[in-house]
C-alpha cells in the first residue's frame, strides 16, 4: 500500500475526548472515529489489526475443535424469559420492539440463543462434546461509555460455547479453551496473567479472567510469586491475620467526637491508626436494610457481598433512611445496639478494643470487642484484596499489578440448559440437561489493550504479530528521483515476498513522515537518504529501538526476511 492511497487522517494534537492512552492515539494514528458515544467505525489501519487478532483466534479455536458459526444480532424475548434474565440483565440490554410489537433484544451475549439452537438438533450422547464459537459485534447500553474501545456500547467478541454430558467433559472443555487462550495471548505479544475471576451476570461456579497487564488498566491483579495463585480483587480470597488475642479486653466507653465523621478524622482526633477503627457501612440488599462491617483502613467488595447475601440488588442506602432506623447519620455508626442484621469482615473477628460509630451523631465507641458488645449474623470475606495480604493459597505474600480484562472464560454447568429445558439423550436413555462452559475474548478491547502496554512518548509500538503493516520504506525526498526509484524497488521485492508494506510516497518533509510511522507505529522503518545511498545502504530503525542499522542494497531484503521470520 502506497500512503499517499492509504486513508489514514492522522492528527497531531490530542482529542479532548480521549481519556486513555489507547483511546488518544488509536484516534490520532487514524485507526478509529467516534460515530456517537461508545460506538466508533474502524478505518483501514484498525481492519488490519483486528483481522490478525481474530485469524489467531480462530485458529487457535479451531485447533481445539471449536467449529466457528455466526448468530444473529437480534434475538427474542421469549429465549431470554425462558432463561429468567430478560429482567435481571437490567438496563445495559438494548431492547427493541418490531412493528407486531414484539420483543427483542441486541444481543450482548448469546447463551440464550446457542441453548436454544443446539437444543433443537442435538438429542444424543453421541453428538456431543460439542464446541461452537463466533465472531460478532455485541450491544450493551453502558451508562457511561468511556475509555475508546475499552468501554463501548458496540464491540467486536469472540464467543465460544461448550457443550458437555457431564462435569468431567465441561472440565475437558474448559481446559482446552484456558490452554488455547493462553495460547492466543501469547502469539498476539501480549504480557498478561490469567486470574481467578467473579461470574458475575453470566452465572456458573467457576471462572477464569485473561489480564493484559498495563499501568493504566482499569482492573487490578493480586498474584503470589512463591505460588501461582492470581486473582482479580472481585475475587480473591481474603485470610484474616491473626489478632493481638493477648491483649486485654478494656471497658467500653463513649467519646464525644463533633464533627467527626471519616476514618482520617478520627486518626488525628484520637490519634488511632485506620487499622483500630472499624466503619460500618448501610446497604440496602432487594429493600432490606443491612449492616457491613470492615476495618478502617479496608475496602468493602460489593460484588462478594452481594453474593454472599444472594441478593439481585445491592446499593447503598441514603442517609435520611438510615437516621430513621438507626438514629445517627453516616460517620456516626456501629454495631452496638444496631437492630439491622450485621455482616463483619474475617478481620473484624480477630480485633480487640476498636473504636466505632456509636449511633448517635458526634459520637463513638472505644474498646469495642466482638462477642461482648455485638454479634453479627456472620464473619465473612468481604473485603478487597491488597498487596501485601497473605496468599489464601500458599501462606505467601501477595502482590499487586494493573491490568486490562481482555478474556473471560466461565463454567456454567446446568444453569441455562435446566432453565431452557435444552437435554440430551444418555446412554442409558435418561433425559439429561446439557453441561455447558462459555467462553468470551473482546477482540477490538484486545487491540485496545495492546496500545496500552506497547507505546512510547511518540505514539504505538505494535507487537509484530498484530501489526497493521510489517515494514514502513520511507524516502527522505519523495522528489528525487534516485530516492523514490530505490524505495520503490524495494517496495515491490518485499510485495513479492509476501512482505506486508506500506511506502511513504507523500510529498511531505522527512521529520513529518517519521512523526507518521512513529505514531501509527510500524515495527520496522527503512529510510531511503541521500547519505545513505552514497555507501548503496538504507537505514533501519526497530520502532522501540533508538539506534538505527545500515544495511546493504543488496541485502536488505533477506535481512528483514530472515528478521520476521524469527519473530
Amino acid at each position: 500500500m502506497k500512503f499517499s492511497e492509504l486513508f489514514c487522517p492522522t492528527l497531531r494534537e490530542v482529542p479532548a475526548e480521549a481519556e486513555t492512552i489507547s483511546h488518544q492515539l488509536l484516534l490520532r494514528g487514524g485507526y478509529i472515529r467516534k460515530a456517537t458515544a461508545g460506538v466508533y467505525s474502524y478505518l483501514p489501519l484498525a481492519n488490519r489489526v483486528l483481522k490478525k487478532i481474530m485469524n489467531i483466534v480462530r485458529e487457535e479455536m479451531d485447533r481445539a475443535g471449536g467449529q466457528e458459526i455466526l448468530m444473529p444480532i437480534i434475538q427474542p424475548r421469549e429465549l431470554w424469559e425462558q432463561s429468567g434474565r430478560w429482567d435481571l440483565y437490567g438496563d445495559e440490554m438494548f431492547r427493541l420492539t418490531d412493528r407486531h410489537n414484539r420483543g427483542f433484544s441486541l444481543g450482548p451475549t448469546h447463551e440464550e440463543i446457542i441453548t436454544a439452537l443446539v437444543d433443537g438438533d442435538i438429542h444424543s450422547y453421541r453428538d456431543l462434546p460439542l464446541l461452537l464459537y463466533q465472531i460478532q459485534n455485541k450491544y450493551r447500553d453502558e451508562i457511561r461509555p468511556r475509555f475508546g474501545l475499552m468501554r463501548g456500547r458496540e464491540f467486536i467478541m469472540k464467543d465460544l460455547y461448550s457443550f458437555d454430558m457431564d462435569d468431567e467433559g465441561m472440565d475437558i472443555s474448559y481446559r482446552k479453551m484456558y490452554d488455547a487462550y493462553s495460547r492466543i495471548f501469547s502469539r498476539l505479544g501480549l504480557r498478561f496473567r490469567a486470574v481467578e475471576a467473579d461470574s458475575g451476570a453470566i452465572g456458573g461456579n467457576e471462572s477464569h479472567e485473561f489480564v493484559v497487564l498495563a499501568e493504566n488498566g482499569e482492573s487490578e491483579v493480586v498474584y503470589c510469586q512463591a505460588c501461582e495463585y492470581a486473582a482479580n480483587v472481585e475475587k480473591a480470597a481474603c485470610v484474616a491475620a491473626n489478632g493481638d488475642n493477648n491483649e486485654a479486653v478494656l471497658e467500653i466507653k463513649k467519646v464525644h467526637t463533633p464533627g467527626q465523621r471519616t476514618i482520617k478524622d478520627l486518626v488525628s482526633f484520637l490519634n488511632l491508626p485506620e487499622d483500630r477503627q472499624v466503619k460500618t457501612l448501610m446497604y440496602m440488599a432487594d429493600g432490606k436494610l443491612v449492616a457491613v462491617l470492615v476495618r478502617g483502613d479496608r475496602e468493602l467488595n460489593e460484588i462478594k457481598f452481594k453474593n454472599i447475601l444472594e441478593c439481585n440488588d445491592l446499593f447503598m442506602a441514603d442517609e435520611y433512611t438510615v437516621e430513621q432506623i438507626c438514629g445517627a447519620g453516616f460517620g456516626s455508626l456501629g454495631p452496638v445496639g444496631l437492630d439491622v442484621p450485621i455482616y463483619a469482615d474475617l478481620e473484624v473477628a480477630v480485633l480487640r478494643n476498636f473504636t466505632c460509630g456509636a449511633n448517635q451523631d458526634d459520637y463513638h465507641f472505644c474498646n469495642v470487642n466482638p462477642g461482648r458488645d455485638f454479634v453479627p449474623e456472620a464473619y465473612v470475606d468481604i473485603r478487597n484484596a491488597v498487596a501485601g495480604d497473605i496468599c489464601p493459597q500458599c501462606g505467601g505474600v501477595l502482590e499487586s499489578v494493573r491490568g486490562i480484562e481482555v478474556g473471560h472464560i466461565f463454567k456454567l454447568g446446568t444453569k441455562y440448559s435446566k432453565a431452557m429445558d435444552a437435554n440430551f439423550l444418555a446412554a442409558n436413555g435418561q433425559a439429561l440437561p446439557f453441561v455447558m462452559g462459555c467462553y468470551g475474548i473482546g477482540v477490538s478491547r484486545t487491540m485496545a489493550s495492546a496500545v496500552e502496554q506497547n507505546y512510547d512518548e511518540n505514539g504505538i509500538i505494535w507487537p509484530l504479530p498484530i501489526a497493521p503493516y510489517q515494514v514502513i520504506i520511507v524516502p527522505v525526498n519523495a522528489k528525487k528521483e534516485e530516492q523514490m526509484q530505490v524505495a520503490t524497488e524495494i517496495y515491490h521485492r518485499f510485495l513479492e515476498c509476501g512482505v506486508e508494506v506500506l511506502l511513504d510516497d507523500r510529498d511531505e518533509r522527512a521529520g513529518v513522515k517519521f512523526k507518521d510511522a512513529d505514531l501509527i507505529g510500524i515495527p520496522l522503518r527503512i529510510t531511503v537518504g541521500p547519505k545513505s545511498l552514497q555507501e548503496n545502504q538504507v537505514e533501519v530503525k526497530k520502532r522501540w529501538e533508538k539506534d538505527i542499522e545500515l544495511i546493504d542494497l543488496d541485502k536488505i531484503e533477506d535481512v528483514i526476511i530472515k528478521f520476521l521470520a524469527a519473530k
